[in-house]
């Protein structure tokens, strides 16, 4: 079961998960994941929607390897972000469930 947590920013939300451990930028090493789904879960989801501004959308996403290592991965629906990685991650929280 996925846990959904609404803290008031994306920077809130990306302290307290490294509070508790998920320290590895997985916007960095995504390929890692692309690479190998089945050895990562979503386990935490933080949604923001932008009141004035669409850009100001995104999805941050608490996840876990099977050897244990965690991190972050920030998902944005700006133009410019990488809206493959993004929707992977979604099909990927999708089948976790």
């Amino acid at each position: 079961m996925k846990r959904m947590y609404h803290y008031a920013t994306v920077s809130k939300a990306l302290d307290q998960l490294n509070e508790k451990g998920f320290t590895c930028d997985f916007n960095r090493n995504a390929d890692m994941i692309k690479k190998n789904p089945e050895k990562f879960e979503i386990v935490h989801v933080y949604r923001y929607e932008g009141e004035s501004d669409p850009g100001d959308e995104a999805v941050v996403y608490g996840i876990k390897s099977v050897n244990g290592k965690k991190g972050v991965y920030v998902a944005g629906f700006s133009a410019d972000s990488d809206q493959e990685t993004a929707k992977f991650l979604f099909d990927l929280s999708i089948r976790g469930r």
